[in-house]
């Protein structure tokens, strides 16, 4: 597999203040991501996302993440934001994902399993989401997200036919060598970090996200070294 240059995409996740709006775009950050499940301690409503990525500067992209939500609210949210990408977290089916995109381009989660027993193909699911402009790779725990979890990398196959966005249990320490595994494996690689950027739930901490993109940054300048 041939892969593209080594930039990694970065996408700052669960922001809920304009603080850390602001910190995350001053970092570097290439996307940020607003929660729209009422069941998350980050979640924000439609008025606030709103307000939120009205702070964004061009070229950084706000996306709207998803757990099973009825259409009519993507389709509010999605008139609010037209700028923003999707992101769909829950059990939605490929048919559904379309659908509620509306021609939108969409992510769509995969819930990697902690176990190694328990089995997961992400090659197939891969292929039934093939309409995803990338595959979000998460922790499956209890409920929707990856709670800070980290799967186990090294079993992602070695040729994913998509672009890749890894998530769950992202830091500044183990980033750069989740880049170093998980690039190769893919046509492209970016990562969502949310916790891992955190003083509290919902509440970013400036240094560590300049931390995280710093530690990005240094993998791909390793990445790109002869």
């Amino acid at each position: 597999m041939t892969a593209l240059h080594p930039r990694t995409r970065i996408k700052i996740c669960g922001l809920t203040r304009e603080q850390d709006v602001d910190a995350a775009v001053a970092a570097g950050a290439d996307a940020v991501g607003f929660v729209r499940y009422e069941a998350s301690a980050r979640h924000v409503d439609a008025a606030r996302a709103a307000a939120l990525a009205a702070r964004l500067p061009p070229f950084v992209t706000p996306v709207l993440l998803y757990v099973n939500a009825p259409a009519e609210v993507v389709a509010a949210d999605c008139a609010r934001l037209p700028q923003a990408l999707l992101q769909f977290h829950g059990d939605e089916t490929p048919a559904q994902c379309v659908a509620l995109a509306a021609g939108r381009p969409f992510l769509r989660a995969a819930r990697i399993p902690l176990s190694a027993q328990v089995p997961f193909d992400l090659l197939a699911f891969a292929e039934q989401f093939s309409s995803a402009q990338a595959l979000l790779l998460d922790a499956h725990v209890d409920g929707y997200g990856g709670a800070g979890k980290a799967f186990d990398w090294s079993r992602i196959p070695t040729n994913v036919n998509a672009h890749l966005v890894l998530s769950g249990g992202l830091t500044p320490a183990n980033v750069g060598d989740g880049i170093a595994q998980v690039r190769p494996r893919a046509k492209s690689l970016a990562v969502d970090v949310s916790s891992g950027v955190e003083a509290a739930k919902g509440l970013k901490d400036a240094g560590r996200i300049r931390e995280f993109v710093a530690a990005v940054r240094a993998a791909d300048a390793v990445l790109a070294t002869p």
